[in-house]
């Protein structure tokens, strides 16, 4: 070692200093994914004879997954999930919220505070605090703010399930979505916006042509650990509603959830999570390919 040269010590340093970082992952990410996929194919169980000694089974579980309309149900569910909070619903206002930031906005600190502190909030602590404002009867929160404009009180996570747990995550992630937009808006030099008003560009000009191009890399960023993220949510939504009424939110994370510790079937359940994984994987991969940005 102290007859390497200066590089190859700096590079031998950054690997020593990557190790339990590398350690970490193997231990929480790398183990588990592959533990999971063993407990896929075999029929485990917490109850029965599968419990006191698992069979290899070998595919059969992908195999009743695939012909499992709740399982199609409950991915198709999480895909809306998905698309309407963090592509659509986070997105849009966090980046509204990003370019307003940009201007001088009076009391911009309250603003910063309004937004970011649903972010701090505990999922399980937010799911309590929305059940309340969406309670039936004319004492819901929800139902007194509608009642002023004549509107009947409404049961709204049986009458509207799957848009009101939209719209509680698309509220707890604007802050994540502001704050990194914020930053890629801040990378844009200001040169830039001079010299197109300059040429006589207007603002909508400006904002598709110069902002939006230049902030994929950020969007790409944003979109990509978004959707991960919120594919994975579960306390959330659990606590919201146990996946009804009648399966109508019940997201992969509580049906794996259902399969593995009420239905006490845990080979299945790791069946599906490793198809949910994989699904990750691929939505991830799509991202890189479709936007030709690199990480």
């Amino acid at each position: 070692m102290f007859n390497m040269t200066y590089e190859a010590r700096r590079q031998f340093g950054y690997r020593i200093m990557m190790t339990p970082a590398l350690v970490l992952m193997a231990a929480f990410i790398v183990f588990p994914a592959f533990y999971a996929f063993s407990l896929s194919l075999t029929d485990d169980a917490l109850l029965g004879f599968a419990a006191q000694e698992s069979s290899y089974v070998g595919l059969r579980n992908f195999s009743r997954l695939f012909s499992d309309p709740l399982f199609w149900n409950s991915l198709k569910v999480t895909l809306i999930f998905v698309i309407g909070s963090a592509v659509i619903g986070q997105f849009v206002l966090g980046f509204a919220s990003a370019l307003m930031l940009q201007r001088p906005v009076k009391y911009k600190s309250i603003f910063n505070a309004i937004i970011c502190l649903p972010n701090a909030v505990p999922e399980m602590v937010v799911g309590f605090l929305w059940i309340s404002m969406f309670a039936s009867g004319e004492y819901g929160t929800l139902n007194r703010l509608v009642a002023w404009f004549g509107v009947e009180p409404q049961q709204w996570l049986y009458t509207f399930p799957l848009m009101s747990i939209i719209i509680v995550n698309t509220w707890r992630g604007i802050a994540f979505a502001m704050i990194l937009l914020t930053s890629g808006l801040a990378s844009i030099p200001k040169d830039i916006y001079e010299a197109a008003r300059v040429d006589g560009a207007t603002d909508t000009q400006i904002f598709w042509r110069i902002t939006v191009p230049m902030m994929m890399p950020t969007i790409f960023l944003y979109m990509f650990i978004s959707t991960v993220t919120t594919f994975a949510i579960f306390g959330l939504v659990y606590t919201l509603s146990r996946g009804g009424p009648a399966n109508s939110t019940e997201i992969l994370g509580i049906y794996i959830y259902n399969q593995s510790f009420t239905a006490f079937q845990l080979g299945y359940g790791a069946a599906v999570a490793v198809i949910s994984l994989v699904v990750s994987m691929v939505l991830g991969i799509i991202y890189v390919k479709a936007l030709k940005v690199e990480v």
